[in-house]
């Protein structure tokens, strides 16, 4: 048993091992949002979140560094944790104090969704701290006004056993959850010294022409005995490219796969050897589907 008042988790990141991303909603008031279907699965590298209940009328503090004890190069208030602490005080109508830490492992800007994570892990925590009873549903639509991939790790279940979320199968602008039993495979994740702008990937992405999304597809590689890295694929991949051609080598690489809009690339580690040396500054790193 944890501390009382006390909730400090995990929260990994994850991997998208397959993306199909469609054309932009052409109106309407999701209009310029791209409609998916990942695969997705937590890793064992994430952050560490604390969250410590503190009196009523207390401020809430919120601490973001690296776990090298460095500053974040982003303003704090502006930083997931705090906007998703901040969207469910307003959505509770109630003040929520609490003590706010968060030691990063997880790359910025890289395609783990390590931003995204913490949000999920502030949420999770909140709603145990503060008896909020709130299920999944109503966690997810509150974090909808936050980023899409926040929903993918509110996981409720899995977070009361402190446990990564389980992976699933990503549908719709990130709202459609079909949970999938967990691998438990090894992965090589490959860390370029740059980041790929999520933006600007999908600018590029749609100057060229796209078909539908191909969710048959994913379905059929999540639903297969073993994890197929060969068979893997990332529709986003020409597009990070574009925007950041360091990627190319990397990604030319047999087995290596992008996840999510980049930078950050993903292989079996039977794969190194191949991608030691593929861009300078890489950094390679053996993790696990969890």
């Amino acid at each position: 048993m944890g501390e009382p008042g006390v909730i400090e988790v995990t929260a990994h990141a994850k991997v998208n091992l397959a993306l199909a991303v469609g054309p932009p909603i052409a109106s309407g008031g999701r209009a310029g949002f791209h409609p998916i279907c990942s695969w997705m699965h937590a890793i064992e590298l994430g952050d560490s979140v604390r969250v410590v209940r503190l009196a009523e009328g207390a401020p809430t503090t919120l601490d973001v560094r690296w776990a090298d004890g460095r500053g974040v190069d982003w303003v704090t208030d502006d930083d997931l944790a705090a906007r998703a602490h901040r969207a469910l005080e307003s959505h509770a109508g109630r003040a929520l104090p609490v003590s706010i830490r968060v030691t990063k492992h997880v790359p910025a800007g890289g395609g783990l969704g390590g931003g995204s994570a913490d949000a999920a892990a502030v949420m999770l925590a909140l709603n145990e701290l503060f008896d909020l009873a709130l299920d999944d549903t109503a966690l997810r639509a509150v974090s909808a006004v936050i980023g899409s991939d926040i929903a993918f790790f509110i996981d409720g279940g899995s977070f009361r056993d402190r446990q990564p979320p389980r992976p699933a199968v990503v549908s719709g602008l990130g709202d459609g959850i079909e949970r999938l039993d967990r691998r438990d495979d090894a992965i090589a994740l490959i860390l370029p010294p740059f980041g790929c702008p999520t933006g600007a990937v999908y600018r590029a992405f749609d100057e060229a022409p796209t078909a539908g999304v191909d969710e048959a597809r994913v379905r059929a590689l999540a639903a297969a005995p073993a994890v197929d890295f060969d068979g893997l694929f990332n529709d986003l991949a020409g597009a990070a490219c574009a925007v950041q051609p360091g990627l190319t080598s990397i990604l030319a690489v047999p087995g290596v796969r992008l996840s999510g809009s980049g930078s950050t690339a993903f292989a079996p580690p039977g794969a190194l050897d191949a991608v030691r040396g593929s861009v300078p500054g890489a950094r390679v790193e053996v993790t696990r589907l969890v």
